[in-house]
């Protein structure tokens, strides 16, 4: 039975001293007990309460490490739930992308450039491409060292090494064993080799077998022999079998706290065809992958995955906001447009990026409407003509523009006759009811 939070603050110095990121031992305690949190997160636990509690107070999902410890390094797992709504996920997916064997030097290490430089910012947060996976079925031993060597120097990233032959791949692995490579993958033919590598080196290790009995056998097999962070593998070439199994494991994990298969999950889902490669992928950030490995890298094929990634992994918990603030797009002017909008990050960034696409400087008066948009702030009262008009007054923009010339939001159209009736505003302007309609508009409306 797991221990309760009294038992377990019982257990802490009940200090207060907030090293462990919460404000008291006992709020610390209660996320202990509810599974989203590990003891040993208290890093002034005695060994005696160690010894007592990590076990049975671990969360039901283990967090794994790849890549070296501090900066640089990917974390995934130690997951609590399975769906968002039942609380929030504690590490959004990572992508790794391939670095084929067949490629030569001089294209692998291209190759690893345009992962490195693979990073976006969306709704104000970079997201991108965490690690790079180094092919090695097909290279000599000598050469899969080389390669790794090669790579190893000019990577941003966190590196897994992938190969059949466990040969060739503790090659590798040894020229990076200080980086803490993902040995990829051990499979039933040649599990041994594979657990022993990982073993030696205290590397992560991926487990891959034909079924999830097979799985937690190999995992507990592995875990006994000193390999302490696992990754379970599964075939991305059979999606319908992949994502009932890992829906299995999930729930094994998660709801039943079967501990031979707690631990994250990945899916190699690269191939040839870059379209259904991202519809794969898409649908295993949803169920329930922590790591993915792809083959393409173009910004087409990569956003839809990066976005679903980023929505499912937000806290639902916390309102996605920005500073609500007069904020100045471009090199503004006493001529340059005003926009009203709200502090829901989406809407803002959205907003923000169309302005600045359509090389109009303007400024933004953004509304506090507690993180929600337009539409759900206007029906939850939190955004209202008179609100919108005392935002704006407090933030003086009429103080730095000539004209009296407000641009609406689309969505709103009802605000324009209380907004010229209650303020300096005199003529307000309904824009377009989406961000993606602000270079067109202004082109229009705005000289």
């Amino acid at each position: 039975m797991a221990p309760t939070a009294m038992a377990i603050y019982k257990n802490l110095p009940k200090t207060n001293c907030g090293d462990c990121k919460f404000p008291t031992c006992m709020a610390f305690a209660m996320r202990v007990a509810a599974k989203q949190k590990a003891l040993t997160d208290c890093p002034r636990l005695s060994d005696e309460a160690k010894a007592a509690f990590s076990e049975s107070s671990a969360p039901p999902m283990a967090l794994v490490r790849i890549g070296p410890p501090g900066e640089g390094g990917v974390d995934i797992g130690q997951e609590t739930v399975l769906f968002r709504h039942e609380g929030k996920f504690q590490r959004p997916t990572a992508l790794a992308a391939k670095i084929a064997a067949s490629l030569s030097d001089a294209d692998a290490a291209a190759r690893l450039d345009a992962i490195n430089k693979s990073r976006f910012t969306r709704i104000g947060q970079a997201i991108g491409v965490g690690m790079a996976a180094i092919e090695t079925d097909g290279l000599s031993a000598d050469s899969a060292s080389k390669r790794a060597r090669l790579l190893a120097e000019k990577s941003r990233v966190p590196l897994a090494v992938m190969g059949k032959e466990p040969a060739v791949v503790a090659a590798a692995v040894g020229v990076l064993a200080g980086k803490k490579p993902l040995v990829c993958r051990a499979l039933p033919e040649n599990a041994d080799a594979f657990i022993k590598i990982a073993a030696d080196h205290k590397c992560p290790l991926a487990v891959s077998a034909g079924t999830l009995e097979q799985l937690s056998d190999m995992a507990k097999t592995a875990k006994d022999k000193g390999v302490a962070e696992l990754i379970l593998a599964f075939d991305g070439r059979m999606p319908a079998k992949t994502i009932r199994e890992m829906t299995v494991a999930g729930r094994a994990a998660l709801k039943k706290n079967f501990r031979p298969l707690g631990w994250p999950m990945m899916v190699d889902v690269s191939g040839d065809a870059p379209a259904w490669e991202t519809v794969l992928a898409s649908a295993f950030v949803a169920k329930y992958a922590s790591l993915l490995i792809v083959n393409g890298l173009d910004p087409a094929e990569l956003l839809p995955i990066l976005t679903m990634i980023q929505n499912i992994c937000t806290d639902p918990q916390v309102p996605n906001e920005v500073e609500a603030k007069l904020c100045e797009i471009g090199k503004v002017g006493e001529n340059s447009p005003v926009l009203f909008t709200t502090n829901f990050a989406l809407t803002y960034f959205s907003v923000a990026g169309e302005v600045e696409r359509s090389k109009t400087p303007a400024y933004i008066c953004v509304v506090d409407t507690e993180g929600l948009g337009v539409l759900n702030a206007f029906a939850g009262d939190k955004l209202s003509p008179e609100k919108a008009v005392k935002t704006i007054a407090e933030q003086k923009v009429a103080d730095k523009v000539r004209h009296r010339k407000l641009i609406i939001p689309g969505l709103l159209p009802s605000f324009k006759a209380e907004i010229e009736e209650t303020s300096a505003w005199k003529e307000v302007i309904i824009g377009p009811p989406n961000a993606s309609g602000i270079p067109a508009f202004f082109q229009k409306n705005w000289r």
